[in-house]
């Protein structure tokens, strides 16, 4: 039996959103336009700037590990170029705050719309 994590324990889950590469790609750019506002809170910059990393981390994911992403794309006939992004609460949070954000990928981060 494993024991539940403790609340506050620092660990965040990550939950994957599984985005196509023009959403991607429309999801860099509205952060980085956020990352050039001076007036972006010092935290959600944190955030935004996690969100960046991940970007990155999904595509390296994909090159190094490409089966459990073209299963999950073969039981649910996306296409190829769908990845998961894994983002914390906080980060598609920060996310959301960003007013350049496309209003389709702002649907489909609040709701997880897959």
């Amino acid at each position: 039996m494993s024991a539940e994590p403790a609340a506050g324990s620092g660990a965040e889950v990550l939950v994957p959103h599984w985005l196509a590469a023009a959403e991607r790609a429309q999801l860099a750019t509205a952060v980085r336009t956020a990352l050039g506002d001076p007036a972006v809170h010092p935290v959600a910059r944190i955030h935004l700037e996690d969100v960046l990393t991940e970007l990155h981390v999904a595509a390296a994911r994909d090159a190094v590990w490409p089966a459990p992403a073209a299963r999950v794309r073969l039981a649910t006939g996306w296409d190829a170029d769908v990845l998961p992004v894994r983002l914390s609460t906080a980060e598609v949070s920060a996310v959301l705050s960003v007013p350049a954000l496309p209003a389709a990928l702002r649907v489909r981060l609040a709701g997880d719309g897959a």
